[in-house]
């Protein structure tokens, strides 16, 4: 069903985050919230600046970025031409495969169109949209979104001098956990988000010649046993569950990760991830 002018979502204004006060005891927890607010939007500035590589999207996104707008799988969408074509990627540390679903955000061509119109009627502001009450076309994606937990969406993007949108990013979140301050944090977050992403397309296309070779090198460096250990870390299991699974003992898991991390010249976990995710070991 597509998205029509009728009240079927909800522009959110921006409000700017409160500023420590300057008195009154009564003031002081909210004045030392304000102040932690206020570091993470500098350190999250400072990590986007870091980001050349997909496996540093992802780290930053699915990590410190939390701290600012919690989501449990996030879209990003190049628009291209008018009408525009999109290019859509997910990014998720929850759901099982976020191929899936930039999969299903392109397939129903329902989908990219209706979010666009949205923001490009509330000229350019974030906004907020529920899926499975009729703001959003009631197909595969919706639906998915609905079986994961996370059908309230922020949307927000940017767009040219022409008003034409260049980028479009998804946040697909709790029910309830999104109001004013994270509508706010989008807009300050999104060309960050943009201009971050933006270096990780031109950063594959350098590579395009290389990434197949690097694929068979990861591949051929990490065991059959120890890439399927790799998945089971990307899904979040502990060595415990992971040894449930694969029928071996939590201690020869542990032994396998350390491996791991050395072949890979990572040190913890997380890295781990990123690593095999820039190599293509793992495709989420």
């Amino acid at each position: 069903m597509p998205l029509t002018s009728a009240d079927t979502s909800v522009a959110v204004p921006a409000q700017p985050l409160p500023m420590p006060h300057d008195s009154g005891t009564g003031d002081a927890h909210s004045a030392a919230t304000d102040f932690l607010q206020i570091e993470s939007i500098v350190l999250n500035l400072d990590a986007s600046l870091r980001v050349h590589a997909r496996a540093h999207f992802f780290s930053w996104t699915q990590g410190l970025l939390q701290s600012l707008i919690r989501h449990e799988l996030l879209i990003c969408t190049l628009c291209h031409g008018k009408p525009p074509a999109f290019r859509a990627d997910g990014f998720s540390m929850t759901a099982p495969d976020p191929a899936i679903f930039s999969d299903l955000f392109l397939r129903d061509t329902a989908v990219a169109p209706a979010l666009l119109k949205a923001w490009e009627e509330r000229r350019y502001q974030p906004v907020v949209l529920e899926a499975g009450n009729g703001s959003l076309p009631n197909g595969a994606f919706s639906r998915e979104l609905e079986r994961i937990g996370a059908s309230q969406l922020l949307v927000h993007g940017l767009h040219d001098s022409d008003g034409r949108a260049i980028s479009l990013f998804t946040f697909a979140c709790r029910p309830g956990s999104i109001g004013p301050r994270q509508a706010y944090l989008a807009q300050l977050m999104v060309p960050a988000l943009h201009a971050a992403w933006v270096r990780t397309q031109l950063q594959q296309r350098r590579a395009d010649g290389t990434v197949g070779s690097e694929k068979s090198v990861g591949q051929s460096v990490l065991t059959v046993r120890e890439q399927d250990i790799l998945k089971w870390i990307y899904l979040g299991k502990s060595n415990f569950e992971i040894g449930a699974i694969l029928k071996i003992s939590p201690l020869t898991v542990k032994n396998h990760v350390q491996k791991i991390l050395r072949k890979l010249n990572v040190v913890n976990r997380t890295q781990a991830i990123g690593k095999s995710l820039e190599l293509r070991i793992l495709n989420p």
